[in-house]
């Protein structure tokens, strides 16, 4: 019985267990057919806005830093589109970026809309994307081959869903106008040759990348005609006259200081043997201008001297109780019966080492055709290797008298000088020593030493390149102390003349000689 009883009880259990299996079945089918007949779509993302922290949306400059990100409820963002205009939309994967928007002489403002992407594409390339009433145009590809079409097998972003409702901000813009100085290095001497370099800097909020113009003047701003307008990038320029034969002469802007750099327009304006004023403003691309900025500074003067004459005497000696230029005024006043009385200019070399004097030097030589440089034993020897040659090159003649110091580079020297080598050094050159020429010359008047001079070298020439002309008599030194280059522009003798103008007096005659005669000087 209890048998029987238990088959009758596992019966029953396998019924009921038949009956709740089938109900499941019959229900999870109903179900089934349920959801296909009603199936959920997919949603769209939704798209947040906002401006990086550092930035207000009161009042924005014209470089705009923005953030956004995007939320799929039911699958993954993968980029984003955003436009300015709502017709235009650019395709991006990234959360954010920097804009710079184009603004006007008013304050303007400009809406920005930006809508998430998520990764429901259709698996193939598509030519046009339009949802939402907007045409999107076609999906974005990697155009491998450059021909401007898609090919298949081309790398492409498939687009899903788009935002319908972007997310937007409306930027009001405020335009700021630029700021001009001069920067530290643009120092205005008293006075000058027309040769200055000026150095400025420029300030924008909305981005210097913005100014447009660099507009500069010479005395007058009333005037729109008396403005020359550069790029707004150039921050150096250097202003030359050349022609001092014209009653009103134009000065020429060399950009970067560079004669192959020389804007086509010229400056009206400049006022020679007179004081002057040099005005420069900023203007952005909008219209907005800067103040202007001026030198020389208030309470300062600019005085601009017009050349003599053709011949410049570059003064390089620091002497204080031994100053060498009364003497060589003196010769040059008097030779060849006073001719150039009054016809010849000096530039101080050590007074006037203004920051950019390195670029007004060589400019300022040039407005000559012949030069007389002379020194202490403490030459400007840098200066001299980084101009001489190019001076000669330009056509200009040079007629140099030089003590060197006690110690240097011989290979600054062979960078303006037809030399091998030096000799060792002299401790003095006593009083009465001769300075005298080489045999084969003509014409070349000895010298006589009126003074000790330190430091005293001669120099070994390179054969063909140098032509001897003076040496030490006595043979105090090896090598020769004065010479001729190849050219006959460059006259070097490596003593001071100031200090050997004894006997017979004759630095008149050598400079005569040499500035007349062999650089062939006419007024």
């Amino acid at each position: 019985m209890p048998l029987s009883g238990g088959t009758h009880f596992s019966m029953r259990m396998k019924t009921t267990i038949s009956i709740i299996t089938l109900f499941a079945a019959f229900f999870l089918a109903s179900c089934y057919d349920s959801l296909v007949d009603n199936p959920i779509g997919n949603k769209p993302p939704n798209t947040s806005l906002w401006l990086k922290p550092d930035s207000t949306i009161s009042q924005q400059i014209s470089t705009l830093p923005v953030n956004w990100t995007g939320d799929d409820p039911d699958g993954l963002v993968v980029g984003y589109y955003f436009s300015w205009d709502g017709n235009n939309w650019t395709f991006t994967t990234k959360n954010d970026s920097t804009f710079f928007l184009q603004i006007g002489i008013t304050d303007t403002s400009y809406l920005f809309r930006v809508a998430a992407v998520d990764n429901s594409g259709n698996g193939r390339y598509d030519s046009q994307v339009f949802q939402n009433n907007i045409n999107f145009g076609p999906e974005p590809f990697i155009d491998l081959n450059g021909n401007g079409v898609y090919d298949q097998g081309e790398p492409y972003s498939d687009i899903g869903l788009i935002d319908p409702t972007p997310a937007e901000l409306r930027f009001p813009i405020k335009n700021s106008a630029p700021i001009i100085k001069w920067d530290s290095l643009t120092v205005l001497p008293a006075n000058s040759f027309p040769v200055m370099t000026f150095g400025w800097e420029v300030f924008d909020t909305d981005g210097v990348e913005t100014v447009q113009n660099i507009r500069i003047a010479l005395n007058d701003t009333t005037d729109p005609n008396s403005f020359v307008s550069l790029r707004g990038s150039v921050r150096l320029i250097t202003l030359r006259v050349k022609d001092f034969t014209v009653a009103n002469p134009e000065t020429e802007i060399l950009l970067d200081g560079q004669e192959f750099s020389i804007l086509p327009q010229k400056l009206k304006g400049i006022k020679l043997n007179d004081t002057n004023r040099v005005y420069i403003q900023a203007i952005d691309q909008s219209g907005a201008v800067s103040a202007f900025a001026s030198l020389p500074k208030p309470g300062a003067t600019w005085f601009v001297i017009k050349p003599k004459g053709k011949l410049l005497l570059i003064d390089d000696d620091v002497s204080v109780n031994d100053n060498p230029t009364p003497f060589y005024q003196n010769k040059f006043d008097n030779i060849q019966g006073g001719a150039l009385n009054g016809k010849y200019d000096i530039l101080d070399v050590k007074a006037n080492r203004i920051p950019y004097f390195g670029y007004n030097f060589l400019l300022t030589m040039k407005l000559y055709n012949y030069a007389f440089w002379y020194t202490d034993n403490n030459p400007s020897l840098d200066l001299a290797a980084a101009n001489i040659n190019r001076f000669l090159d330009a056509g200009g003649k040079l007629f140099m008298s030089m003590v060197l110091p006690s110690t240097f580079e011989v290979a600054i020297l062979q960078d303006f000088l037809p030399i091998d080598s030096t000799s060792t050094m002299l401790n003095f050159l006593f009083p009465g020593a001769l300075v005298s020429p080489v045999p084969t010359t003509l014409g070349y008047p000895e010298m006589t030493a009126t003074s000790s001079i330190a430091r005293m070298r001669n120099f070994h020439l390179t054969p063909g390149i140098a032509t001897p002309v003076y040496y030490l008599s006595q043979n105090q030194l090896p090598g020769h102390t004065g010479f001729f280059d190849q050219t006959k522009r460059l006259f070097y003798i490596g003593v001071p003349l100031h200090k050997t103008d004894g006997g017979g007096a004759n630095v008149g005659q050598l400079l005569t000689k040499v500035l007349f005669e062999d650089f062939g000087l006419t007024l």
